[in-house]
């Protein structure tokens, strides 16, 4: 079933629930890395819990736990079994279990990540789960990716380019990535970074904090 892309944003509603953010992207284009940074940087000031999602494994909750990040009773491992962007967009009730266990547990919460499991550009997350979504690229693929659009790289709320210091080894131009990716999505935002070169997020972190601050987080 195709995605469809719903502009209106989604709030906490009334009762205080966290602002859930969805994280996608590539197999290893660095979102674990990316919610990792997250945690670091935010974790002092907000108070947070995260689910990743994994076909058959735990691997990116045990990489998050092992880091030391966040509180590792915070960190919710989900297996799939099946498709990553089924459990993000078709059936995401065990998603939403999880998220909800977080809060009822650990309430209350400013924000939930949810991390998916690597997927290709098609992957968004139902509005039903995440109120703002970030997809993560990188620039191993070569500069052509984000004119090939879809829906994660054109609707996400926030595209984040990573991996920027590998850019002269394989021969990908940030310029044409920064000028492709405005074309296919408007006037929402692109952020270029290296966690490798800066694991505390700065930029994304600032954004997520606006996304907070706009819920009255």
């Amino acid at each position: 079933m195709g995605a469809t892309h719903d502009d209106h944003h989604h709030a906490p509603d009334q009762n205080g629930r966290a602002l859930r953010l969805g994280v996608g992207g590539p197999v290893g284009s660095g979102k674990t890395a990316l919610v990792a940074a997250l945690c670091r940087t935010l974790g002092p000031s907000t108070r947070l819990g995260v689910v990743t999602n994994d076909i058959y494994t735990t691997e990116d909750a045990d990489f998050l736990r092992r880091s030391g990040v966040l509180d590792p009773e915070r960190i919710v491992a989900v297996r799939t079994g099946c498709c990553p962007h089924t459990a993000i967009r078709d059936d995401i009730a065990a998603n939403l279990d999880a998220v909800e266990t977080l809060e009822d547990t650990f309430g209350p919460l400013d924000l939930v990540i949810v991390e998916s499991g690597g997927d290709n550009l098609t992957a968004t997350f139902s509005r039903g789960l995440a109120d703002r979504q970030i997809f993560v690229l990188d620039v191993s693929g070569g500069d052509k990716v984000p004119r090939k659009g879809g829906p994660g790289v054109t609707s996400a709320d926030l595209l984040v380019v990573n991996k920027t210091d590998l850019a002269d080894h394989v021969g990908a131009d940030l310029g044409v990535m920064a000028r492709d990716a405005a074309r296919v999505r408007g006037d929402r935002p692109v952020l270029f970074t290296s966690l490798r070169r800066e694991p505390t997020a700065t930029q994304v972190a600032g954004w997520v904090t606006a996304q907070l601050a706009a819920c009255g987080r």
